[in-house]
């Protein structure tokens, strides 16, 4: 070993066998963005609110409870088959709140913008982002604007923040899985990575896939409506379906079983991922969530969600069943197999 090297692995907690400088893996919602966060900022920044690890922090507000989230949207394209950045930006916060048993209420927005980015652009994005807001029924109440120089920035960047109050009598959290728990998500996985993907490599695919980005605070309302027997909420977006369920098996503890026969995924977006080499379980999507529900409740909670539009392809996917906390796939020949935390990402900048 170096002596550079040496210094460095005295100073920095992250393994030197792994990165000396920051990847785009870092970023891709696997296992080295996990490592970033727990090696290098969790430990500064230590307490209990934040290593609750929650899609949002559950403040202490008095009478109610405060959910609050930040976020920051890089993707690219900023253009997209199905959205943008902004209306993109906006969806996220609003699931990442709406998936703590939060009332989404409201949303900062900051935009990062490079020196040259066409005016009429972000007029598109902005018109983008208060069609959504309104349509999930927030406001956006603060801001910032920031320009850097032509060629130090990528067209524009948005960062936001998210505060809901929590319902009464929820308490969403890895935890409190449960053996016997059924696993629902509301539709078709992979459709926001495969769009991104076919955008960002000029590819045509016979039936175009759209993002499936939306706003799910209303469904995951109605959910909790019909009961409070939902113990955890995701929603799988960077790093996929498989991501999410790794760290939530290994949060709570519990062992993770889904079913690939009842993954819901449209024939085009197999097609694409066949063609292109990629696994549906890994790619993001920005208008889905998990749900880990009471085995006597789920029948119910999937039948409510099928009433809306956003879960018209609901299913169970899985359930929660005894053993240490991994994730396992039975496949459609009826093996099995481990379903891992993907290192980074598939595709980077995905959101």
């Amino acid at each position: 070993m170096n002596e550079e090297v040496f210094k460095f692995s005295l100073n920095c907690p992250l393994p030197i066998t792994d990165y000396k400088h920051v990847s785009l893996a870092h970023g891709g919602g696997g296992s080295l963005s996990k490592n970033l966060i727990q090696k290098i900022f969790y430990p500064q920044f230590e307490n209990e609110i934040l290593l609750a690890e929650g899609d949002s922090a559950i403040l202490n507000g008095g009478s109610k409870k405060i959910a609050f989230t930040t976020d920051s949207y890089v993707v690219n394209p900023i253009f997209f088959p199905g959205g943008n950045i902004g209306e993109l930006a906006v969806n996220g916060t609003v699931n990442d709140l709406a998936v703590s048993g939060a009332e989404p209420r409201y949303i900062s927005a900051a935009f990062i913008l490079e020196e040259g980015f066409p005016i009429d652009e972000l007029w598109e994005i902005v018109l983008s982002m208060k069609e959504a807001a309104k349509k999930a029924g927030v406001t956006i109440v603060t801001g910032d604007t920031k320009v850097v120089d032509k060629g130090k920035g990528d067209k524009v960047f948005i960062n936001t923040a998210g505060i809901g109050f929590q319902r009464d009598g929820i308490d969403i959290a890895p935890e409190n899985i449960r053996v016997g728990d059924k696993v629902i998500i509301n539709g078709n996985i992979a459709e926001h990575g495969i769009a991104i993907m076919a955008s960002r490599e000029g590819l045509n695919f016979k039936s175009p896939i759209k993002s499936d980005t939306a706003a799910l605070n209303g469904l995951i309302q109605e959910a909790l409506d019909f009961t409070n027997e939902i113990h955890m909420m995701r929603d799988p977006t960077r790093g996929g379906l498989a991501s999410s369920l790794n760290e939530i098996a290994e949060k709570g503890g519990k062992k993770i079983l889904i079913y690939e026969d009842k993954l819901p995924l449209a024939p085009e977006a197999a097609a694409a991922c066949e063609l292109l080499g990629l696994d549906p379980l890994y790619l993001a999507n920005e208008g889905k969530a998990l749900f880990f529900v009471g085995a006597e409740q789920a029948e119910g909670v999937l039948q409510t969600m099928r009433k809306n539009p956003l879960g018209k392809n609901a299913r169970i996917i899985g359930e929660v069943v005894e053993g240490g906390a991994s994730v396992v796939m039975k496949t459609k020949i009826g093996s099995s197999r481990i379903v891992d935390m993907i290192s980074g990402e598939q595709l980077p900048r995905i959101c």
